[in-house]
Protein backbone atom coordinates (compact mmCIF):
# COMPACT_ATOMS: atom_id res chain seq x y z
CA UNK A 1 0.00 0.00 0.00
CA UNK A 2 1.14 3.55 -0.79
CA UNK A 3 0.45 6.45 1.54
CA UNK A 4 0.84 10.23 1.14
CA UNK A 5 0.52 12.63 4.08
CA UNK A 6 0.71 16.42 4.10
CA UNK A 7 1.52 18.53 7.17
CA UNK A 8 1.35 22.31 6.89
CA UNK A 9 1.11 25.33 9.18
CA UNK A 10 -1.19 27.44 7.02
CA UNK A 11 -1.32 30.55 9.26
CA UNK A 12 -5.09 30.78 9.20
CA UNK A 13 -8.06 29.41 7.25
CA UNK A 14 -10.40 32.37 7.72
CA UNK A 15 -10.26 33.68 4.16
CA UNK A 16 -12.37 31.94 1.51
CA UNK A 17 -9.85 32.77 -1.22
CA UNK A 18 -7.02 31.15 0.72
CA UNK A 19 -9.09 28.01 1.35
CA UNK A 20 -9.76 27.79 -2.39
CA UNK A 21 -6.04 27.96 -3.14
CA UNK A 22 -5.36 25.21 -0.59
CA UNK A 23 -8.13 23.14 -2.15
CA UNK A 24 -6.46 23.45 -5.56
CA UNK A 25 -3.09 22.45 -4.09
CA UNK A 26 -4.55 19.38 -2.39
CA UNK A 27 -6.19 18.36 -5.65
CA UNK A 28 -2.76 18.48 -7.30
CA UNK A 29 -0.91 16.74 -4.44
CA UNK A 30 -3.54 13.97 -4.07
CA UNK A 31 -2.78 13.09 -0.42
CA UNK A 32 -4.45 10.42 1.70
CA UNK A 33 -4.09 12.29 5.00
CA UNK A 34 -3.80 16.05 5.59
CA UNK A 35 -2.94 17.83 8.84
CA UNK A 36 -3.16 21.64 8.90
CA UNK A 37 -1.95 23.65 11.87
CA UNK A 38 -2.72 27.17 13.09
CA UNK A 39 -6.16 27.17 11.50
CA UNK A 40 -7.23 30.09 13.73
CA UNK A 41 -10.76 28.65 13.64
CA UNK A 42 -12.69 27.70 16.78
CA UNK A 43 -15.08 25.50 14.79
CA UNK A 44 -14.46 23.33 11.71
CA UNK A 45 -17.72 22.45 9.98
CA UNK A 46 -18.38 20.19 7.01
CA UNK A 47 -18.66 23.30 4.87
CA UNK A 48 -15.18 24.47 5.91
CA UNK A 49 -13.72 21.02 5.22
CA UNK A 50 -15.35 20.87 1.79
CA UNK A 51 -13.93 24.30 0.99
CA UNK A 52 -10.41 23.01 1.77
CA UNK A 53 -10.44 19.52 0.27
CA UNK A 54 -12.60 18.43 -2.66
CA UNK A 55 -12.23 14.70 -1.90
CA UNK A 56 -15.83 13.35 -1.65
CA UNK A 57 -14.71 10.67 0.85
CA UNK A 58 -13.13 13.05 3.36
CA UNK A 59 -13.59 12.67 7.11
CA UNK A 60 -12.03 14.93 9.72
CA UNK A 61 -11.20 15.68 13.33
CA UNK A 62 -10.12 19.00 14.79
CA UNK A 63 -8.86 20.96 17.77
CA UNK A 64 -10.40 24.42 17.83
CA UNK A 65 -8.30 27.52 18.18
CA UNK A 66 -8.12 29.56 21.37
CA UNK A 67 -9.56 32.76 19.98
CA UNK A 68 -7.43 33.60 16.96
CA UNK A 69 -4.50 31.46 18.10
CA UNK A 70 -3.67 27.86 17.20
CA UNK A 71 -6.06 25.19 15.95
CA UNK A 72 -5.49 21.88 14.13
CA UNK A 73 -7.57 20.02 11.57
CA UNK A 74 -6.79 16.42 10.60
CA UNK A 75 -8.47 15.11 7.44
CA UNK A 76 -8.29 11.75 5.69
CA UNK A 77 -9.60 9.93 2.64
CA UNK A 78 -11.86 7.08 3.81
CA UNK A 79 -10.87 5.05 0.75
CA UNK A 80 -7.34 4.81 2.18
CA UNK A 81 -7.83 4.57 5.96
CA UNK A 82 -10.63 3.94 8.42
CA UNK A 83 -10.78 5.68 11.80
CA UNK A 84 -10.81 3.19 14.69
CA UNK A 85 -10.40 5.60 17.62
CA UNK A 86 -9.80 9.31 18.11
CA UNK A 87 -8.28 11.60 20.72
CA UNK A 88 -8.36 15.40 20.88
CA UNK A 89 -6.15 16.79 23.63
CA UNK A 90 -4.62 20.12 24.53
CA UNK A 91 -1.83 20.22 21.93
CA UNK A 92 -2.75 17.45 19.50
CA UNK A 93 -5.31 15.62 17.41
CA UNK A 94 -4.86 11.85 17.00
CA UNK A 95 -6.50 9.00 15.12
CA UNK A 96 -5.93 5.30 15.32
CA UNK A 97 -6.29 4.18 11.71
CA UNK A 98 -6.81 0.89 9.93
CA UNK A 99 -5.62 0.69 6.33
CA UNK A 100 -8.42 -0.22 3.95
CA UNK A 101 -6.10 -2.23 1.72
CA UNK A 102 -4.37 -4.52 4.23
CA UNK A 103 -6.13 -3.89 7.59
CA UNK A 104 -2.85 -2.75 9.20
CA UNK A 105 -3.48 -0.59 12.30
CA UNK A 106 -1.37 2.42 13.20
CA UNK A 107 -1.83 5.90 14.66
CA UNK A 108 -1.27 9.45 13.49
CA UNK A 109 -0.93 12.52 15.70
CA UNK A 110 -1.05 16.04 14.33
CA UNK A 111 0.33 18.71 16.65
CA UNK A 112 1.01 22.40 17.02
CA UNK A 113 3.77 22.94 19.54
CA UNK A 114 3.78 25.78 22.10
CA UNK A 115 6.57 28.33 22.35
CA UNK A 116 7.17 28.20 26.10
CA UNK A 117 9.36 25.51 27.66
CA UNK A 118 6.84 24.80 30.43
CA UNK A 119 3.96 24.19 28.03
CA UNK A 120 6.24 22.21 25.71
CA UNK A 121 7.02 19.79 28.54
CA UNK A 122 3.27 19.36 29.00
CA UNK A 123 3.05 18.49 25.32
CA UNK A 124 5.75 15.80 25.63
CA UNK A 125 3.79 14.33 28.55
CA UNK A 126 0.58 14.40 26.52
CA UNK A 127 2.18 12.64 23.55
CA UNK A 128 3.86 10.05 25.78
CA UNK A 129 0.47 9.19 27.23
CA UNK A 130 -1.03 8.79 23.77
CA UNK A 131 1.76 6.54 22.53
CA UNK A 132 1.54 4.24 25.55
CA UNK A 133 -2.29 4.22 25.42
CA UNK A 134 -2.73 2.78 21.93
CA UNK A 135 0.58 0.90 21.64
CA UNK A 136 0.62 0.70 17.83
CA UNK A 137 3.11 1.95 15.20
CA UNK A 138 3.02 5.73 15.25
CA UNK A 139 3.50 8.79 13.08
CA UNK A 140 3.58 12.36 14.36
CA UNK A 141 3.47 15.39 12.10
CA UNK A 142 3.13 19.11 12.55
CA UNK A 143 4.77 22.33 13.64
CA UNK A 144 6.82 21.33 16.70
CA UNK A 145 8.01 24.92 17.29
CA UNK A 146 11.40 23.56 18.41
CA UNK A 147 14.57 22.35 16.72
CA UNK A 148 16.87 19.48 17.74
CA UNK A 149 20.28 20.87 16.74
CA UNK A 150 21.79 24.36 16.27
CA UNK A 151 22.32 23.55 12.58
CA UNK A 152 18.53 23.56 12.16
CA UNK A 153 18.23 27.29 12.87
CA UNK A 154 19.91 29.98 10.83
CA UNK A 155 22.73 31.52 12.86
CA UNK A 156 22.32 29.27 15.93
CA UNK A 157 25.53 27.95 17.49
CA UNK A 158 24.58 26.44 20.87
CA UNK A 159 22.13 23.82 22.09
CA UNK A 160 19.44 24.52 24.68
CA UNK A 161 17.65 22.33 27.22
CA UNK A 162 14.54 22.48 25.04
CA UNK A 163 16.53 20.93 22.16
CA UNK A 164 17.84 18.18 24.45
CA UNK A 165 14.32 17.46 25.68
CA UNK A 166 13.07 17.13 22.10
CA UNK A 167 15.83 14.63 21.28
CA UNK A 168 15.13 12.77 24.55
CA UNK A 169 11.46 12.43 23.58
CA UNK A 170 12.42 11.00 20.17
CA UNK A 171 14.89 8.56 21.73
CA UNK A 172 12.50 7.50 24.50
CA UNK A 173 9.89 6.37 21.98
CA UNK A 174 12.30 5.04 19.35
CA UNK A 175 11.06 7.46 16.69
CA UNK A 176 12.84 8.19 13.41
CA UNK A 177 13.71 11.69 12.24
CA UNK A 178 14.81 11.30 8.62
CA UNK A 179 16.43 13.98 6.40
CA UNK A 180 14.28 16.49 4.57
CA UNK A 181 14.42 16.45 0.78
CA UNK A 182 14.11 19.83 -0.94
CA UNK A 183 15.86 21.95 1.67
CA UNK A 184 16.69 22.09 5.37
CA UNK A 185 14.55 24.91 6.73
CA UNK A 186 10.75 24.59 6.91
CA UNK A 187 9.93 28.07 8.19
CA UNK A 188 11.50 31.39 7.23
CA UNK A 189 10.96 35.13 7.27
CA UNK A 190 13.13 38.04 6.20
CA UNK A 191 15.74 37.51 8.92
CA UNK A 192 15.45 33.96 10.26
CA UNK A 193 14.83 30.34 9.26
CA UNK A 194 14.50 27.00 11.06
CA UNK A 195 13.48 23.36 10.71
CA UNK A 196 10.45 23.12 12.98
CA UNK A 197 7.93 21.34 10.72
CA UNK A 198 8.46 17.62 10.23
CA UNK A 199 7.23 14.06 10.54
CA UNK A 200 8.48 11.53 13.08
CA UNK A 201 7.55 7.85 12.92
CA UNK A 202 8.27 4.47 14.46
CA UNK A 203 10.47 1.90 12.66
CA UNK A 204 7.55 -0.56 12.62
CA UNK A 205 5.56 1.88 10.51
CA UNK A 206 8.46 2.44 8.15
CA UNK A 207 8.99 -1.30 7.94
CA UNK A 208 5.36 -1.86 6.96
CA UNK A 209 5.38 0.69 4.14
CA UNK A 210 8.87 -0.42 2.96
CA UNK A 211 9.92 3.02 1.68
CA UNK A 212 9.62 6.38 3.41
CA UNK A 213 10.73 9.90 2.49
CA UNK A 214 9.75 13.38 3.59
CA UNK A 215 10.03 16.36 1.30
CA UNK A 216 9.65 20.10 1.61
CA UNK A 217 7.22 21.37 -1.02
CA UNK A 218 7.13 24.86 -2.53
CA UNK A 219 6.47 27.72 -0.14
CA UNK A 220 3.13 29.40 -0.76
CA UNK A 221 0.40 31.19 1.23
CA UNK A 222 2.33 30.90 4.53
CA UNK A 223 5.78 31.44 6.00
CA UNK A 224 5.87 27.65 6.60
CA UNK A 225 6.58 25.15 3.85
CA UNK A 226 4.14 22.26 3.32
CA UNK A 227 5.79 18.93 4.21
CA UNK A 228 5.03 15.70 2.35
CA UNK A 229 5.64 12.25 3.84
CA UNK A 230 5.32 9.52 1.26
CA UNK A 231 5.63 5.79 1.85
CA UNK A 232 4.99 2.58 -0.04
CA UNK A 233 6.65 0.18 -2.41
CA UNK A 234 5.77 2.34 -5.43
CA UNK A 235 6.82 5.77 -4.16
CA UNK A 236 7.79 8.08 -6.99
CA UNK A 237 11.42 9.13 -7.16
CA UNK A 238 14.43 7.61 -5.49
CA UNK A 239 13.88 5.89 -2.13
CA UNK A 240 15.46 7.56 0.88
CA UNK A 241 15.10 4.64 3.25
CA UNK A 242 14.33 0.98 2.81
CA UNK A 243 13.59 -1.49 5.60
CA UNK A 244 13.84 -5.22 4.93
CA UNK A 245 12.46 -7.86 7.24
CA UNK A 246 15.17 -10.24 8.41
Amino acid sequence: MNLKMISWNVRGLNEAGKRLQIRNLLRAWRPDIVCLQETKLEWITRGVVRSIWSCPYVDWLYLGSEGASGGIVLMWDRRAVEKVEEAVWRFSVSCRFKNIGDQFEWAFTGLYGPNSNKRRRKMWEELTGLISWWDVPWCLGGDFNIIRFPSERLGATTSTWAMYEFSDFISLHGLMDIPMEGGLYTWSNNSSASRIDLFLFSPLLADHFTLFAQRRLSKILSDHYPILLEGGSHRRGRPLFRFDNM
